[in-house]
């Protein structure tokens, strides 16, 4: 059986992202270990401490260049300008979260807003990338 442990999202400083997905998102630091001149981040759900982690990757990789650039900072910026969210993440009151966020400085690009069958957000995670939130609606 093939199942998801972790997941990516490029960062441009680790420690800003730990920051903000810690303090602002709410996750908790998992892994800390050095890796050469970066460092094995992950970070959790606390309400699943033991279930899919998300790893702060630095996106400065020297040996992967595109046109001179480090591949990883070309693709987060095409999608930056796109509009185009790295992930998303799931929430059981995108509303509450929103307006949390908000309180804790996220800038959203977008506000919550819904869509058949979702509501959608989507903020600026201060580290290069956009992300969306979501809930899916019960059919009731």
């Amino acid at each position: 059986m093939i199942r998801i442990e972790v997941t990516s999202v490029l960062v441009d400083d680790q420690e800003e992202a730990l920051q903000f997905y810690t303090k602002v998102l709410g996750f908790e630091k998992k892994t800390d270990l050095p890796v050469g001149d970066a460092r094995w981040l992950t970070v959790v759900s606390p309400e699943d401490p033991d279930g899919v982690e998300v790893l702060l990757e630095p996106d400065n990789n020297p040996n992967v260049q595109i046109n001179g650039e480090p591949a990883a900072q070309v693709y987060k910026r095409a999608l930056y300008d796109a509009g185009v969210p790295a992930t998303s993440f799931s929430s059981d009151d995108i509303d509450a979260d929103f307006e949390r966020m908000s309180n804790l400085g996220a800038v959203f690009e977008m506000e919550p807003t819904e869509m058949e069958g979702v509501t959608i957000a989507i903020f600026d995670d201060t580290c290069g990338n956009l992300i969306q939130l979501h809930q899916v609606h019960d059919d009731d």
